[in-house]
């Protein structure tokens, strides 16, 4: 089994969130699926099943289970399929549902890919979730910022979206993993989307991920798709807006995400780069 390496969304082709891709005529057994994703070892794997044309049937495994979307990995499979196939459209076909992927040379030469998500939701929290996850991250009602508030936010996978006053919070992030990955597993979050709001279009970002056996993300799509959703849904930005997501600078892997928020209910839209990692 070919397993492709790629990192996506890289800041000139350094940084970004590792993802395994698979691309073949149907997929392994999931049981096969699985031990690939553990052994690459990264926080996703894709695997890519070409249906007919450029339609495509996509799974997602993290080290230790599925899940329905993954955003970067799905960047990183559209730029696999472009250089393999060609640029232009593809639809993914996932759990969470049909995925458009637009991909396009960029500068460079380097292959650009945008995803549209599903129909996004937005719902607040259920009574006493935040006062159980807030000591989980050493967080106390004090830090949070007054002008975004929490809430439960989809784009394809459910996140938390939780917003701190100030950067020096996120950066001294020290999360409880085993009580983190309980609290949200009851939830059925995938990652927690922990935020500081740089300006009105620039966030600085932070991914916890113990679900899927892994600390914390240095980039998160499905994350950055939940959250434009969230501040569309909240009235926090005037559609349509693009905003952009710095991540994984305290993971020494610095990323940047860009969203598209359309009007209206329509998906949100990512969009980003990746690169080949070469063997070491």
């Amino acid at each position: 089994m070919d397993v492709q390496r790629l990192s996506a969304f890289t800041l000139d082709g350094r940084g970004g969130n590792p993802a395994g891709v698979v691309i073949s005529a149907e997929h392994p057994t999931p049981e096969e699926m699985q031990r690939i994703a553990t052994e690459v070892g990264y926080s996703e794997s894709a695997f890519v099943a070409l249906t007919e044309g450029r339609t495509a049937s996509v799974r997602y495994f993290s080290p230790v289970a599925e899940v329905a979307f993954c955003g970067h990995a799905t960047i990183a499979a559209a730029v696999a399929l472009a250089q393999a196939r060609g640029t232009g459209d593809y639809v993914f076909r996932t759990q969470a549902g049909d995925v458009l992927v637009t991909t396009a040379l960029g500068s460079e030469s380097r292959v650009l890919a945008t995803l549209t998500s599903v129909t996004p939701e937005v719902r607040p929290l259920p009574q006493g979730f935040l006062a159980a996850v807030l000591p989980t991250l050493g967080w106390t009602p004090g830090q949070l910022d007054p002008a975004l508030a929490p809430a439960f936010a989809y784009a394809g996978a459910w996140h938390l979206i939780l917003a701190v006053s100030q950067l020096s919070t996120l950066e001294s992030l020290d999360y409880d993993y085993e009580a983190a990955r309980l609290l949200m597993t009851e939830h059925d979050l995938t990652t927690l989307q922990l935020c500081w709001r740089e300006s009105e279009l620039r966030f600085r970002s932070r991914n916890p991920f113990p679900v899927g056996g892994v600390r914390e993300d240095p980039a998160t799509g499905a994350a950055a798709a939940a959250l434009g959703a969230y501040l569309r849904n909240q009235g926090l930005v005037r559609p349509p807006a693009r905003i952009e997501i710095r991540q994984g600078l305290e993971m020494g892997r610095e990323s940047l995400i860009e969203v598209d928020i359309p009007s209206g209910t329509a998906g949100i839209l990512v969009r980003g780069t990746a690169t080949t990692i070469e063997p070491e």
